[in-house]
């Protein structure tokens, strides 16, 4: 691959790097609740979105939706457009609707992306007293973007729980410095009702839209606002790429 452009949203080379996660729910399951998530909340599979029986298979209520996509050129043509004239993303503190981190690790969107699902939202009641987690929330949440973003890069227990997890897929995992083209983007749903889309590439957090109350992150509303729309533009390129995989932050079947 070559070298990033300079206003390319990608971490450059040089910058810590982590071995990639595997797309792998039970390996994000561990990775969570050895930082501290209540072992009553884990992440599924979701097989379809579009057919209503295989969807009947995922625990509800859905508190996170990981999209994981290859990051093509329709994609990153549609993101410059729809960055060009957002300012870069300055929220922090207890009043802020959303946690969200910049990506400042290589390799490591697999685990910004776990990390916006269970910093945001209803998974935030479930993260466990004293651990790793609720430090690390509890740190984040008054620090502005590149601050805590550097809280992450410099944290040992993200580190260590990352490198554990890491070592577990079922896959041969790519070297720390290897080129990935598969992306990580999370969407959530706040105390408002807001849909969220959460990418430590993009500028800051985007608000997609108004969920109803009893509506979430895997109702239909919210996937047309979310995950639908990604498919559909890869579509209409014609030569654009379909492989999408989805995972959700639900309750556990154990």
């Amino acid at each position: 691959m070559a070298e990033a452009p300079a206003d390319s949203p990608d971490v450059p080379k040089g910058r810590k790097a982590f071995v990639p996660l595997e797309n792998n729910p039970d390996v994000m399951t561990s990775l969570v609740h050895k930082l501290g998530l209540s072992p009553t909340l884990a992440f599924h599979d979701v097989y379809s979105i579009n057919d209503p029986e295989l969807l009947a298979f995922v625990p509800r209520p859905a508190s996170a939706l990981l999209l994981v996509f290859p990051v093509s050129k329709s994609y990153e043509t549609f993101r410059m457009q729809e960055d060009a004239d957002r300012a870069e993303y300055q929220g922090k503190g207890a009043d802020e609707p959303v946690i969200w981190y910049k990506q400042t690790i290589r390799n490591a969107c697999g685990l910004i992306g776990i990390l916006h699902a269970v910093s945001n939202g209803s998974a935030r009641d479930f993260i466990e007293s004293d651990s790793d987690l609720q430090k690390l929330v509890k740190d984040a949440t008054p620090l502005a973007p590149i601050e805590r973003a550097e809280l992450l890069y410099n944290s040992q227990a993200l580190e260590t729980a990352h490198q554990s997890a890491a070592s577990q897929g079922q896959s041969n995992a790519p070297g720390a410095e290897d080129d990935i083209d598969l992306h990580y983007v999370c969407f959530i749903k706040d105390a408002k009702n807001q849909l969220w889309e959460m990418d430590g590439r993009r500028k800051g957090p985007l608000n997609r839209g108004v969920l109803g109350n009893d509506e979430d992150v895997l109702s239909e509303k919210a996937l047309d606002l979310g995950p639908r729309l990604f498919m559909q533009r890869e579509a209409e390129t014609g030569g654009g790429e379909l492989r999408f995989s989805l995972i959700s932050l639900a309750p556990s079947m154990d």
